[in-house]
């Protein structure tokens, strides 16, 4: 039998998580979604949970994660989401999973691709939501 209810609170406590720690950028008040023994599996990232704050506290200050579609299976959490802001010339739409335990992040992997423009697209439609960046597609 699915746990609806309980999916939904992991659903939400990721999202807490993303937007206390890549938008608010509040590491002390991150610490209590993230175990102390988190897993990363991130090609990007170092181990753990201070390779992951270490990682955001290197990013500017004009980071910005946008979620999109956000999925959960048991213990198991999906988001589509965009991250931008962060220096580089396009914003990155990410597949993060994360595996949740003891109410708080474990485990984390991730696919991460550049956004494309309109005249990018083959098929023509966005890769995030409804709508294409701005035609430079740069992150700013």
């Amino acid at each position: 039998m699915v746990d609806v209810e309980s999916q939904e609170k992991n659903k939400a406590l990721v999202i807490k998580a993303w937007n206390t720690l890549f938008n608010q950028r509040d590491y002390v008040a991150a610490e209590r979604y993230w175990s102390p023994n988190y897993i990363q599996h991130s090609s990007y990232i170092e181990p753990g949970r201070e390779g992951l704050f270490n990682f955001v506290k290197s990013l500017p200050p004009t980071l910005k994660f946008e979620p999109g579609i956000i999925m959960a299976d048991g213990d198991f959490v999906i988001v589509h989401g965009r991250f931008s802001g962060f220096g580089q010339p396009m914003a990155w739409i990410v597949v993060d999973i994360l595996r949740i335990k003891d109410g708080v992040l474990a485990e984390h992997w991730d696919v991460v691709q550049d956004e494309v423009t309109q005249e990018q697209s083959k098929s023509r439609l966005p890769m995030f939501g409804d709508n294409f960046p701005n035609t430079s597609g740069r992150t700013t």
